[in-house]
């Protein structure tokens, strides 16, 4: 489950909304162990994604560095090229 989430600081486009909660959502369900929760604990569960998502939107917008943004499409690339050796014959 965790290797959907991916580093979201210093890439240019700047991280989005949308990726935020995709990685919150990813590790509220590593930490949970639910995939999809049951309705007694989707509220619960969804709460937390949220609150993570917040945490984790505040961390991004604090941090600074000096060196340049990454590039998204060539970090794309390079996880592809070491997915696609490690998967090999």
């Amino acid at each position: 489950m965790c290797r959907n989430i991916k580093t979201l600081f210093n890439f240019e486009p700047p991280v989005t909304d949308d990726e935020i909660r995709a990685a919150s959502l990813q590790f509220v369900r590593k930490v949970s162990g639910f995939n999809k929760p049951s309705k007694a604990n989707e509220a619960a569960f969804l709460a937390a994604v949220d609150e993570i998502a917040a945490v984790s939107r505040k961390l991004l917008m604090s941090l600074e560095t000096n060196a340049p943004p990454k590039n998204r499409a060539e970090d794309a690339a390079r996880a592809r090229a070491r997915a696609a050796q490690r998967f090999a014959g």
